[in-house]
């Protein structure tokens, strides 16, 4: 099963993130993993969730979504992207 990466963003330094996106693409592609949804309007249907900009990560599976969380290649964006945005993430199993 595919396994999705979904990423509730929350900028807080917008040059620094523009940094952080030019590194994370070439670590997503490299394991495997596309973006699905990259930032994009988004609109609240139902409830109170107010998201700043969501993220959406498709990889082979779930342990293909760790291994390119955890990877060596993208330890620095990482780091940057806890610099410049206030982040909440899952992963989950999906078609």
């Amino acid at each position: 099963m595919a396994g999705y990466v979904i990423v509730e963003i929350e900028v807080t330094d917008p040059v620094g993130y523009e940094e952080y996106k030019k590194l994370a693409g070439a670590t997503v592609a490299k394991y495997g993993g596309k973006y699905i949804v990259r930032g994009g309007a988004a609109e609240t249907l139902e409830g109170d969730w107010q998201p700043k900009r969501i993220v959406i990560l498709q990889f082979e599976n779930v342990q293909r979504a760790k291994e390119w969380l955890h990877c060596p290649e993208y330890r620095e964006p990482r780091k940057m992207r806890h610099r410049t945005a206030k982040t909440k993430m899952i992963v989950v199993e999906g078609l």
